[in-house]
């Protein structure tokens, strides 16, 4: 028997696990230990699915750590993590067990020192740069005197108080004020909807639409400043319709949305300067254009009054003009009765030569029998034609006035109709006549009243019936 039985191998008795069962033990070793590490590492592969998860790799020299970002945690960091960037992460260690590795869910991700801050700016910097966001062409002129500003900033902090106290001393405008957080996660969001929102006011709306923006917050650490250092405001700054001064920080501070400002100021106060002109000194530099008009005005026309004296003493004397057509004046009007003589004693002479003969009372007389027998003449040939077309026009009259009365309405009622009536105007139908308590019937000799039995009839004086002949025949009723 003992040899039908293997001897036993070494190990056989060591228990046996599956697949699922050691990838579990694994797990909770790992998330035992290392429940909560810091490590700082550079970012290597960065990517963004739909999901709204962040997946990314961790690195050094010698080795390379899989990463993970929820989504919840995503959408609350600081700082977005870019490739290249030097990093200390936040997190525990756990394993995927679909593709037996282990890996990285942060939690927190900060930038390891101000240096990595700086590298990810730049690194930012030239990509905004290259798209042109930066560029001097993209910059618009700022109004001279703008009726409304509009100021983005924190509603408590000392910067509103102090650009409304500078705008009070230097020309008061209206100020429409949006508050922002200014500090934190929020601040870039807020900021960027602040800027898109005033520019989707409607120009001459309720609300005034501000002609020009004031980004401003007071200064601080690079890391308390880097709201106005994201990607999105930069772009609605870049994106403004409203020119847009920037005012964040201090004269030594420089975030990204100064490059894409149309002006930057290097204090808010120094941005409510910038805005608006001193009001004091446009009214002085009023008075100054003013005086240079009228002492302008008074030289030009003293040149004007100095040019007609020297012109006038090159022109003669008025008299010396008018002397000899005054003296030629006078002649002929010395001239003008004897002229006047002898015309009129040519012309009676003239009429007496030529009306003399033909002015006769004989040759008046041959004239006057000779246009009437013309006119005789005339007579004889037209009267026949006249009476002629008035006989014509005498029979067409009587043809088609014996016609209109064979067409009478009064000649169809001879015959055995009638007309009925209805508060003066005709019924045709037996409907409409029902809907009248009385009706009034028109023969050929007269007109009879009838009740319909309808309602009660409007009692008017009964018409006298007046026969063909005009007579009145009374009435039957």
């Amino acid at each position: 028997m003992s040899d039908l039985i293997d001897d036993p191998v070494e190990g056989e008795n060591a228990p046996e696990f599956s697949v699922s069962e050691i990838s579990g033990v694994v797990k909770r070793m790992i998330e035992g230990e290392f429940s909560h590490v810091r490590i700082r590492g550079e970012v290597g592969r960065v990517s963004r699915p739909k999901s709204g998860h962040l997946y990314l790799d961790l690195k050094d020299d010698r080795a390379v750590l899989a990463s993970v970002i929820w989504k919840g945690v995503a959408g609350r960091l600081r700082v977005q993590p870019e490739e290249g960037m030097e990093v200390v992460a936040t997190g525990r260690l756990t394993t995927f067990p679909g593709q037996s590795r282990y890996q990285m869910v942060i939690e927190d991700i900060a930038p390891a020192g101000v240096g990595a801050l700086m590298a990810m700016l730049e690194k930012r910097k030239a990509m905004l740069a290259a798209e042109g966001l930066f560029a001097p062409e993209r910059k618009r002129p700022l109004p001279y005197l703008p009726e409304v500003i509009g100021v983005i900033t924190s509603p408590s902090g000392a910067v509103i108080r102090d650009i409304l106290h500078r705008l009070r001393d230097r020309f008061p405008r209206k100020v429409l004020l949006w508050p922002v957080v200014v500090q934190g996660d929020r601040c870039a969001p807020e900021v960027a909807a602040a800027i898109r929102g005033f520019n989707a006011m409607t120009p001459g709306g309720a609300m005034p639409r501000p002609d020009v923006l004031i980004v401003a917050r007071g200064g601080g650490s690079i890391e308390d400043l880097w709201g106005f250092n994201e990607e999105i405001v930069v772009r609605a700054v870049a994106e403004s319709e409203i020119p847009l001064i920037s005012a964040v920080g201090h004269e030594t501070d420089t975030t990204l949305i100064d490059y894409a400002a149309d002006k930057r100021a290097p204090t808010p106060t120094a941005a409510a300067e910038i805005a608006v002109p001193v009001r004091a000194d446009l009214s002085a530099h009023l008075a100054a254009l003013e005086e240079r008009r009228r002492r302008a005005l008074a030289r030009g026309l003293e040149q004007r009054r100095q040019r007609l004296r020297d012109v006038a003493r090159a022109l003669p004397r008025a008299e010396t003009i008018l002397g000899e057509r005054t003296q030629r004046l006078d002649a002929l009007s010395m001239r003008l009765p004897m002229a006047l003589a002898n015309v009129t004693h040519r012309k009676r002479a003239e009429l007496a030569r030529r009306g003399g003969e033909r002015l006769r009372p004989e040759a008046l007389q041959q004239d006057i029998t000779r246009k009437r027998g013309d006119l005789d003449r005339w007579q004889g040939r037209l009267l026949p034609e006249v009476t002629r077309n008035i006989s014509d026009a005498r029979r067409r009259l009587d043809a088609l006035g014996r016609t209109l009365e064979t067409l009478s309405y009064r000649k169809t009622l001879e015959r055995g109709y009638a007309v009925v009536r209805a508060e003066g105007q005709v019924i045709t139908t037996r409907k409409q006549a029902a809907k009248f308590p009385a009706l009034e019937v028109e023969f050929a000799d007269g007109i009879l009243p009838v009740s319909t039995g309808a309602g009660p009839a409007k009692k008017k004086p009964p018409k006298p019936v007046k026969g063909p002949g005009g007579e009145s025949q009374g009435s039957l009723f």
